[in-house]
């Protein structure tokens, strides 16, 4: 059986979503790190129900590597759950949980999927904005080859859908553009600060 273009671009995004997570999940089996359980079920969900929209909107092979991707997210979630890690759950994250779940009627009332991507792909990018306030102070926080393997991974997606539309594009979209920006305000930081320490070592 021949696979076509966007099916053999569709396995490589896949294969990068699991090279950028292997690491992390090795990580929490071997308790070098503790995931919030409850932001990661969260993202979970927002995935894989963007996964079913795009599905339902003719995305074809584009869609199995979000669908990979969150199945891998609710992994990483059972795995904190199991292993006793970060499982307070705060207001926002109840916030960020029932609004991902009011995604799902939003779209049987409307028979539309994209408000449902629309609604996800908005908690999506929020969950940057700790992030980034978190890696602008402390820039050799977060993972670089993690952010450029998933943003990487993103447009990939983006050459392997089989419909192009709204409902279609703009999650992959929207967050291979924020992992670029995040991405080049980390190395920026990074040069910015380790210039400023050569220079008070003059």
């Amino acid at each position: 059986m021949a696979f076509t273009t966007k099916e053999m671009i569709s396995a490589l995004a896949m294969a990068l979503t699991f090279i950028a997570f292997f690491p992390y999940i090795r990580s929490v089996l071997k308790g070098r790190v503790r995931p919030h359980m409850f932001s990661w079920l969260i993202w979970g969900l927002a995935t894989g129900s963007v996964f079913f929209a795009q599905l339902a909107d003719g995305a074809g092979a584009g869609a199995w590597p979000i669908g990979f991707s969150g199945m891998l997210t609710f992994l990483i979630g059972g795995l904190a759950w199991l292993k006793r890690a970060d499982v307070t759950i705060t207001r926002s994250d109840w916030v960020f949980f029932i609004t991902a779940l009011a995604a799902l009627p939003i779209w049987y009332l409307t028979s539309d999927p994209l408000w449902a991507v629309i609604i996800l792909t908005g908690i999506d990018l929020l969950a940057y904005g700790p992030m980034l306030r978190k890696t602008w102070h402390q820039p050799w926080s977060e993972s670089l080859t993690f952010m450029l393997l998933f943003g990487m991974r993103n447009y990939l997606v983006l050459f392997a859908l089989e419909h192009y539309s709204l409902t279609t594009v703009l999650f992959p979209a929207a967050t291979a553009v924020a992992l670029s920006a995040t991405v080049a305000m980390i190395v920026w930081r990074r040069n910015r600060l380790s210039s400023t320490q050569s220079g008070s070592h003059t």
